[in-house]
């Protein structure tokens, strides 16, 4: 099993016509993303998560059938929304409403320790492992896990609320043995330096994997210092939310069902690394081939797993 830590987001997408806005609303959130795709995969997945109890917590619930949620907090604080605008390529831009909501508020009493009881790999990252106050405990809570599993930090950038500095992704990869971020990413938190020196020096941190997804460019693997690069398969775009949350769920899927997540990637070479983010890749196109976060049904056997 793959546990995810992190948060549930309400995305309302714009849509501006002459003197009115609509909003429609689609359950996200980049660890609820990851989660939700890798159940719909095949591969068994727990959230863990502060699920709100008003309506955008409902369909929150509603997403994620499939998932283990025994340990996903009820909270009473309002669920966390990103008001989404796309842009013709179909790429989103958010502005956030994510004062005093469910997702940031951990406590240590709500990540037990049981919460992780048959759990091969935590995933985590994004706004959980930023946003004050429960930042804190959330990376207490990875860094703890790691003595024990795989962990997988997406940073997932959000400069609107989080600055450079709250990314602190140096520190996270001494806890963290596989990152994947975007090249907006990269560019937000590495500004003009090269890729591949960035890379190493986040395997020297202790990150023994870095995939950087480029969109349409494919994506750059690096396995300690070792780098290849994988294409992306040509898709007809619908938008690209949650292209990223796929790729994560694509990667940590196929490395599982290969038997390599639980310890620090020992058994994984170049070539199947590889191998691993190609299938990725193909996961990551067909989150782009729907609307909002999501995967088609049959995702596991269109891409091949």
């Amino acid at each position: 099993m793959i546990a995810v830590l992190g948060e549930c987001v309400a995305d309302a997408f714009a849509d501006r016509r002459a003197g009115e806005l609509t909003l429609r609303v689609l359950p996200g959130g980049g660890p609820a993303n990851t989660a939700a795709a890798l159940a719909r995969l095949g591969t068994p997945a727990r959230f863990l998560g502060r699920i709100s109890g008003d309506v955008f917590g409902e369909l929150f619930r509603e997403r994620l059938a499939g998932v283990d949620l025994t340990y996903a907090v009820e909270a009473r604080e309002p669920s966390t929304l990103a008001v989404a605008g796309l842009d013709d390529a179909g790429k989103a831009r958010y502005g956030f409403h994510a004062e005093g909501t469910a997702d940031w508020q951990w406590t240590g009493d709500e990540l037990a320790g049981p919460a992780l009881d048959g759990v091969r790999c935590l995933h985590t990252g994004s706004l959980a492992l930023v946003r004050p106050p429960g930042r804190d405990v959330v990376e207490a809570f990875a860094a703890a896990a790691a003595r024990r599993m795989t962990v997988s930090v997406d940073p997932n950038v959000r400069p609107s609320l989080a600055t450079r500095e709250a990314y602190a992704v140096e520190r996270w990869c001494a806890f963290a043995d596989i990152l994947r971020l975007s090249d907006d990413d990269l560019a937000f938190l590495r500004p003009g330096e090269p890729v591949e020196r960035v890379c190493d020096e986040w395997h020297a941190a202790g990150a023994r994997l870095v995939v950087v997804t480029r969109g349409p460019a494919g994506a750059l693997v690096s396995l300690g210092g070792a780098r290849t690069e994988v294409p992306a398969p040509q898709v007809d775009v619908v938008d690209t939310v949650g292209a990223g949350d796929a790729f994560t769920a694509g990667l940590l899927h196929w490395l599982d069902g290969r038997g390599l997540l639980g310890g620090r990637l020992d058994g994984l070479d170049p070539a199947t690394a590889r191998e691993a983010a190609a299938f990725a890749a193909k996961v990551a196109a067909l989150a782009c081939t729907v609307r909002g976060a999501d995967l088609p049904h049959d995702a596991g056997a269109v891409a091949g797993r």
